[in-house]
């Protein structure tokens, strides 16, 4: 059909990569399995940026299922790329083996990493990617991993809360959080819009 850009989403890790070297078009990663999400951690930046000034020396905690997802890959490598510091946070059975390998501190404690953070990217369970059990229950992850207004009251500072949605309300997040003014999860949609119109702004300009 002789397209200009392709924007992927698959199942398959590396479909995006494949398909780039059997066709002349650009190819846009809108997300491969489990193994990264471009775009996402784009937006993620530059929100992050948007709301706290800078992204570099900033503190970002990554905090769920580390394991299925593709945005906390993609997020880890943009953010150590503008001189973020990464934390994953998570139970140990929804974090991959290697992930101290990337350079990131691993905590797994919930509150800890929210202390330590200056903002919490937070990430829903990916049951739908999930072969097996890897937690008794989402009540059980809730009330060890959940995230609600309670557990921020504790802080003795202000953090800022962030999601790539969509939000499983009262699993991951609370929506006394979701809906807070220490949310910035709109925001992210509406940059998300903009980072994508830029990436294929910029693509057509190659070619």
């Amino acid at each position: 059909m002789k397209v200009d850009m392709v924007v992927m989403r698959h199942s398959s890790p590396g479909a995006p990569h494949f398909l780039s070297k059997h066709i002349k078009a650009n190819i846009v990663n809108a997300g491969d399995g489990t193994h990264e999400h471009p775009t996402q951690a784009l937006l993620d930046a530059f929100s992050i940026r948007e709301k706290l000034g800078d992204v570099a020396g900033k503190k970002v905690a990554i905090i769920g299922d580390i394991l299925h997802s593709r945005v906390a890959l993609s997020n880890i490598f943009c953010l150590q790329k503008l001189g973020a510091e990464v934390m994953v946070c998570g139970p140990i059975t929804l974090l991959p083996k290697y992930i101290a390998d990337l350079g990131v501190k691993v905590e797994h404690d919930v509150f800890k990493a929210l202390q330590w953070c200056d903002v919490a990217n937070v990430l829903r369970i990916q049951l739908e990617r999930q072969q097996i059990k890897y937690f008794p229950s989402l009540r059980e992850y809730s009330l060890y991993y959940g995230i609600n207004k309670q557990l921020l009251n504790r802080l003795d500072k202000e953090i800022v809360i962030m999601h790539p949605g969509p939000i499983n309300r009262g699993v991951e997040l609370n929506s006394d959080v979701a809906d807070s003014e220490h949310a910035i999860i709109l925001q992210q949609v509406e940059n998300g819009v903009a980072i994508r119109m830029a990436v294929l702004y910029l693509l057509a300009g190659v070619r």
